[in-house]
């Protein structure tokens, strides 16, 4: 089967998350199945004690000249970005400044400071002076990393919420096949914040105890933070982007198709861009929330394209669901499991309890210390879905 689009090559990863901060750390404690990055907090709904996964590291400040620009995501962000300083400031010498883009795709941009500082104004009658509304424009992410760089190559923002840094690496693909791009730096950050959790408690959605993907025990997600940062060019590197597909089904504002048919739909757009058959994908990074109707809806979808069954796993209880970072992020564990950081050539586990969900579709869910079947020529294939029935699917795998 021929590709629709020439692959992409990802040069470099930055990312940090619950499991940890850098290529090797985050690598093994995935691969280990580490939880412990999951905490149970309080004080982000009232009269709850909610398990989110939090970056614990140490973030730095923000440079010199970008106070105004100062929130956490931009924190998360920058950590990501300087863990592949060296790798980025080499392409824009390379190629100049006009011909590397930048493509982010984020949900909360700067609305936790946003919501404090309103908070305050709320409770005191001011605005604290570090308050700029620019902090909480979807832009923000994107607008900050590109002026710290000096870029001036296309420079944007995807928000379509638990999609948008899935959409983001499909656009950076999409700019450097038609020739407007020679790199593109590209992915997804979100923090934590209270807008993010008292919303999706409110819809009754989110979980107290770690979440639990396709067990008949499931009762939601857990919601994490994350930031993961790719450098895509179209010089050789060994892991490969070969495409995706996206849909959207719009069945409803916040529950998926209950069949799965736009969820399906991407993925098949993403075979085809590929150019490989259904048959060759090694491993599946299921979206996996933990929700009745995503769980239901993936597994029937997963089930109808994969009928012989597929190794897949969800990685969210060990980060909790990123929302707009998601999409790079589970991507950035399909990079890790075919690169030199997967020690010992394990997949990512499905971490739950074994209780299977007798109305679910039958999964082939990754128990701890399973391996990839191959040592080359592998596809690897992640899903994002996302409110509105917006769904993404991502292959990556070795390069040709």
């Amino acid at each position: 089967m021929p590709r629709s689009t020439t692959p992409g090559y990802l040069n470099a990863l930055g990312l940090l998350c619950a499991l940890g901060e850098g290529k090797q750390a985050v690598a093994d404690a995935l691969f280990a199945g580490d939880t412990s990055g999951m905490r149970a907090e309080a004080g982000w709904v009232p009269e709850r004690c909610l398990t989110v996964g939090a970056v614990h590291a140490d973030l730095p400040a923000m440079p010199a000249g970008f106070e105004a620009s100062h929130s956490r995501n931009n924190q998360l962000l920058l950590a990501a970005a300087q863990q592949i300083e060296a790798e980025l400031q080499a392409a824009i010498a390379r190629y100049g400044a006009h011909r590397v883009g930048l493509v982010l795709g984020t949900s909360t941009s700067g609305i936790r400071e946003a919501g404090d500082s309103i908070a305050r104004h709320v409770n005191e009658g001011e605005l604290p002076a570090t308050y700029d509304y620019a902090q909480q424009e979807m832009a923000a992410p994107a607008t900050f990393l590109a002026d710290w760089l000096g870029l001036s190559g296309p420079v944007y923002c995807q928000s379509t919420a638990c999609t948008s840094s899935a959409r983001a690496l499909l656009s950076a693909h999409r700019l450097l096949n038609q020739g407007l791009c020679d790199a593109v730096i590209c992915g997804g950050v979100d923090s934590l914040c209270r807008l993010t959790l008292n919303g999706f408690s409110s819809l009754e959605a989110v979980s107290a105890e770690p979440c639990n993907p396709f067990s008949v025990n499931r009762h939601g997600i857990n919601i994490g933070e994350a930031a993961a940062l790719f450098l895509m060019t179209r010089e050789p590197a060994p892991i490969a982007f070969f495409g995706g597909g996206a849909t959207s089904d719009a069945h409803h504002i916040s529950a998926p198709h209950p069949e799965g048919l736009g969820a399906r739909a991407a993925m098949e757009k993403a075979l085809t861009s590929a150019g490989i058959a259904a048959s060759e994908i090694v491993y599946l990074n299921l979206h996996g929330t933990a929700t009745r109707h995503n769980d239901s809806m993936e597994s029937k979808a997963v089930r109808a394209l994969f009928p012989n069954g597929l190794p897949c796993s969800s990685s969210k209880p060990m980060t909790g669901h990123t929302l707009g970072a998601a999409g790079a992020l589970e991507a950035a564990f399909c990079w890790l499991t075919l690169s030199e950081y997967n020690r010992d050539g394990l997949l990512p586990p499905h971490l739950w309890d074994g209780q299977h969900d007798p109305e679910l579709a039958p999964l082939e869910l990754v128990p701890p210390g399973a391996r990839l079947t191959r040592e080359q020529g592998r596809y690897l294939m992640s899903n994002s879905f996302a409110f509105g029935g917006n769904n993404v699917a991502l292959i990556l795998g070795d390069a040709p």
